[in-house]
């Protein structure tokens, strides 16, 4: 089964997290099938960017949201992003 979830990147104390689709089973920061977006927590606001199209596709074939992911998701687009 495929999740997708967040992948840690980054230095220590200094997180960033990659978006993943990753098989269920494997390790937090195991090999993905593809990574589709990027969060970074530890700006304000929060800052994320999201490949929303293969987000969707992959959602159709069966993976699953993790929480966080879900939330994000409905996070709304920031300005900067939208603008271009």
């Amino acid at each position: 089964m495929l999740m997708i979830r967040l992948s840690r990147v980054g230095a220590r104390k200094q997180p960033h997290y990659r978006v993943v689709v990753i098989e269920k089973e494997r390790a937090r920061n195991g090999r993905p099938v593809e990574v589709v977006g990027i969060y970074n927590p530890r700006t304000s606001p929060a800052s994320f960017e999201l490949k929303r199209e293969r987000i969707d596709y992959w959602v159709s074939k069966g993976a699953q949201l993790s929480d966080r992911v879900g939330k994000i998701l409905k996070l709304p687009v920031p300005a900067a992003t939208a603008a271009s």
